[in-house]
């Protein structure tokens, strides 16, 4: 099961011209948030990254304002692990369990997912948070990645897992986030 103490949330290139192609993106969007408010208020860490922000554009205004003051981690590889400063920050982290948000699902979210899985990580994609220009690639990947060996969640189910019980002063915030 997934523990808030032992997960990173991993967020990868949520921008450009090319987010607004996503595949029921609003929704898209909404989930990426609320993952991002929750793990925020789990006190977890956040890997964020940028495919080319130079050539693809910075991540969308509303995934990166629930973000401010962290900076992403800029890469050239289709899989964030491709990034040495994304493995670094990851091994020091000291977390084993990757909760994996962005776009899109069938290249940079899989590649991703694959490495992780290789490296050991317990993997977590949250279906709802992650999408693909078609429905049809989404769902490939989401296929590929669970034959795998990744777990398939969503933000509702990642969030309440890792808090174990409905009560506290996170529990609380979370209600708010989801709601």
């Amino acid at each position: 099961m997934l523990k808030a103490d032992n997960a990173v949330l991993v967020v990868i290139d949520v921008q450009g011209k090319l987010a607004t192609l996503m595949h029921e993106k609003e929704d898209f969007y909404s989930k990426t948030v609320q993952m991002i408010e929750g793990v925020k208020t789990l006190e977890m860490p956040i890997l964020w990254n940028e495919q080319l922000p130079d050539k693809l554009g910075n991540t969308i205004e509303s995934v990166a304002a629930a973000m401010e003051g962290m900076a992403p981690m800029i890469k050239e590889s289709f899989s964030c692990y491709g990034n040495p400063e994304f493995v670094k920050r990851l091994k020091e982290s000291g977390r084993k369990q990757a909760l994996i948000v962005g776009m899109e699902t069938h290249v940079c979210v899989y590649q991703t997912a694959m490495d992780l899985l290789r490296e050991g990580y317990e993997v977590y994609v949250v279906a709802d948070a992650v999408s693909s220009r078609t429905l049809q690639n989404r769902e490939i990947g989401l296929k590929a990645m669970m034959a795998a060996g990744a777990k398939i969640t969503c933000v509702e189910m990642a969030l309440f897992e890792m808090l174990h019980v409905a009560k506290g002063e996170a529990f609380r915030k979370v209600i708010k986030i989801v709601k």
